[in-house]
C-alpha cells in the first residue's frame, strides 16, 4: 500500500479515528454508484527511472466524498510495455483514503530510461482509461525534447479545444504553469450553474477540481504524456501574496486556513512528487526536472513566498512606495538560494525557468514615465536584478523562461537592465496564452499601441488568442511554435501556428522562423 507522503498532523487523524472508526476500515470491493474513474488518470514528474501515476476515485464527483462510501479502498495499478498490457513491467496496490479525497499517487521506480510505458488502475470490477507515460533520458544524454506548455483554463469561459490538439501532438512532456482552476463564485459546468460564494473550504476546492478534471479533452491530454505542474494564484485566491489575500477582510490566520485547503486539494488532483511538509499550508512545490543533460526545468513558486504587491497592486508608475525596497522578494530567500545556486553549478545545455508571471518588463506608459505591473517580476525589481546577475554570470545564452498568467502570448528578449533599450540580452522568454480564460480573445497586437511597442523594444511578438506553445529543443537550438485556436466559444475549431521563433544556444536573441 502507498503511504501518505505527508506524515503530518497526527493528532488530527487520531481524533478522526476515535470518532469515526469506519474511516480506517479497508475494502477491496466498494459499493460504487457509477464508474469511479470519472476524473481520468494522469502521470507526472518523470525521472530517468521513475514516474508518478495518479487517479482519484469519484463515481459521483460533486456528491459528498465524490460518491464513495467512506471506507479506505484498495486500488490496483499496472504499468506495461504495451498498450494491450501483454507485457506488464510492474504492478501493485495503493490505498485511496477519504481524508485525502480518495486520491491515489503511485511513485513507480526501477524503470528503464528514455522509455514509453502504459498504465491503468482497477478498483472492484471497474478499470480506468489507459494512460501513456515515459521516463526521461539517462544522465548525460543530449536526447532532443518535444514538449508543450499551457496555463489559465477558466472553465466557464470556453471549451478546452486546445487540449484536443495538444493530445494529437507528438510530445514527450507537458508543463502546466498555473491557474489550473479558478476560485470565483458562480461557475457554469456547461450543464448547470453552481451559484454561491467563492471557494474557500477543502470540499469547495475538491468540487471545483472535479468540475475541471471531468472535462474529456483535459483528460485526453493528461493520458498522452507525463505532466509537470506548478500553481499560480487562482488555485487559492486571485493575486494572493504569501498570507495576504485579495480581500482585505481576510486575516492572515484565515488565509493560512484557506491556503492549507487549497494546497491539499491541488496535491490531491495532481501527479506530483513534492517534499514532505509540516502542514498543507506550507507545501513546497519548487523542484527540478531533468531531461538528461539537454535541459533542466526549474519549477518555480512565485506566490507562496512573495512579499505583498507594492503600491496597492495593479499597473503603477515607478518608483513608488516600497517598490524598490531590497527586502521585498518574489521568490523568498530560500527559493532564491536554491535557484541562483543551481544556475551557478548545473551544466545542462538549457536552463528553463518554469515560471508563473512575466519576467520581461512591459512599460505601459509613454515617454519618460515608466509604469509596470506590480504583480509581475517588474513589481519586484531587486529580485529581478539578482536573477539577472545570476544568469549573466553563469547561464547567459542558455536560459529560457516559459511563462503563463496573462491570457496572451508574448515573445521577449530578457535584457540585463529593463530601463535601457541598449542593454544586452541575457536570455529569452516565451509567454503562453490561456487555454480558455477570457474567451475567444483577439488577433495581433490588440491593446498594444505602436507607441507602447516602441517603449518596449525587447518585446518581439504578441497575440491574444487561446492555445498553447509547442517547443522543440536540441543541443544547438530551441524552437517555439505558438499554436492558436481562433475560437473556443464553439467546440472543435482547428488549430493554427500563429508564429514561430528560434533561439541558437549561446546566442540569447530571437529569430523569427
Amino acid at each position: 500500500m502507498l503511504r501518505r507522503p505527508f506524515l503530518t498532523d497526527l493528532s488530527r487523524y487520531a481524533v478522526l479515528a476515535s470518532g469515526t472508526p469506519t474511516l480506517w476500515r479497508l475494502t477491496w470491493h466498494p459499493r460504487l454508484a457509477d464508474d469511479p474513474f470519472t476524473l481520468g488518470v494522469a502521470s507526472g514528474d518523470p525521472t530517468a527511472t521513475g514516474v508518478v501515476l495518479w487517479t482519484r476515485l469519484a463515481p459521483r464527483p460533486l456528491d459528498p466524498e465524490g460518491g464513495m462510501d467512506g471506507l479506505r479502498t484498495v486500488v490496483s495499478w499496472q504499468l506495461a510495455d504495451d498498450e494491450q498490457f501483454t507485457r506488464v513491467v510492474q504492478e501493485g496496490r495503493a490505498t485511496a483514503a477519504p481524508e485525502l479525497g480518495y486520491s491515489v499517487h503511485v511513485d513507480v521506480q526501477g524503470l528503464e530510461p528514455d522509455r514509453w510505458y502504459w498504465y491503468r488502475f482497477r478498483v472492484g470490477d471497474a478499470t480506468s482509461p489507459v494512460g501513456r507515460t515515459r521516463t526521461t533520458p539517462r544522465a548525460g544524454a543530449l536526447t532532443p525534447l518535444s514538449f508543450a506548455f499551457a496555463s489559465c483554463q477558466r472553465y466557464e469561459h470556453g471549451y478546452f479545444t486546445a487540449y484536443q490538439h495538444m493530445a494529437a501532438e507528438s510530445l514527450d512532456l507537458v508543463l502546466h504553469l498555473g491557474d489550473y482552476i479558478y476560485e470565483y463564485a458562480g461557475i457554469t459546468d456547461r450543464v448547470r450553474t453552481h451559484p454561491g460564494r467563492e471557494v474557500r473550504t477543502l470540499d469547495d476546492y475538491r468540487n471545483r477540481y472535479a468540475i475541471y478534471k471531468g472535462d474529456a479533452l483535459l483528460q485526453l491530454a493528461h493520458q498522452r504524456a507525463p505532466w509537470v505542474v506548478t500553481w499560480d494564484d487562482h488555485e487559492v485566491d486571485n493575486n494572493y501574496a504569501g498570507l495576504v489575500g485579495e480581500n482585505a477582510f481576510e486575516s492572515e490566520e484565515q488565509m493560512r486556513t484557506r491556503r492549507a485547503a487549497a494546497y491539499q486539494a491541488w496535491w490531491e488532483h495532481m501527479p506530483v512528487r513534492v517534499p514532505r511538509a509540516r502542514s498543507w499550508a506550507d507545501l513546497a512545490i519548487t523542484r527540478t526536472v531533468d531531461w538528461g543533460a539537454l535541459a533542466r526545468f526549474w519549477v518555480l513558486d512565485t506566490r507562496q513566498f512573495r512579499s505583498d504587491q507594492a503600491c496597492g497592486d495593479g499597473n503603477k508608475a515607478v518608483p513608488c512606495g516600497d517598490w524598490a525596497d531590497p527586502a521585498r522578494t518574489l521568490l523568498g530567500e530560500a527559493q532564491e538560494r536554491w535557484l541562483f545556486g543551481g544556475l551557478a553549478t548545473d551544466r545542462a545545455r538549457w536552463q528553463v525557468l518554469a515560471n508563473q508571471v512575466m519576467l520581461a518588463p512591459f512599460d505601459v506608459a509613454a515617454g519618460d514615465e515608466r509604469r509596470e505591473s506590480m504583480d509581475q517580476w517588474g513589481g519586484y525589481p531587486e529580485t529581478r536584478r539578482r536573477l539577472m546577475a545570476a544568469i549573466e554570470q553563469h547561464a547567459t545564452g542558455r536560459t529560457v523562461a516559459i511563462t503563463g498568467d496573462i491570457h496572451s502570448s508574448w515573445v521577449n528578449e530578457v535584457r540585463r537592465d529593463p530601463a535601457r533599450p541598449d542593454s544586452p540580452s541575457l536570455g529569452v522568454e516565451f509567454v503562453g496564452t490561456s487555454i480558455a480564460s477570457e474567451g475567444d480573445g483577439s488577433e495581433g497586437w490588440a491593446g498594444v499601441t505602436a507607441q507602447t511597442r516602441a517603449e518596449n523594444p525587447h518585446m518581439r511578438w504578441h497575440n491574444a488568442r487561446r492555445g498553447y506553445v509547442r517547443c522543440s529543443v536540441s543541443p544547438s537550438e530551441w524552437r517555439s511554435d505558438y499554436r492558436i485556436v481562433p475560437q473556443i466559444s464553439v467546440p472543435g475549431v482547428a488549430v493554427q501556428t500563429a508564429s514561430s521563433w528560434r533561439v541558437a544556444h549561446g546566442r540569447p536573441v530571437l529569430d523569427a522562423v
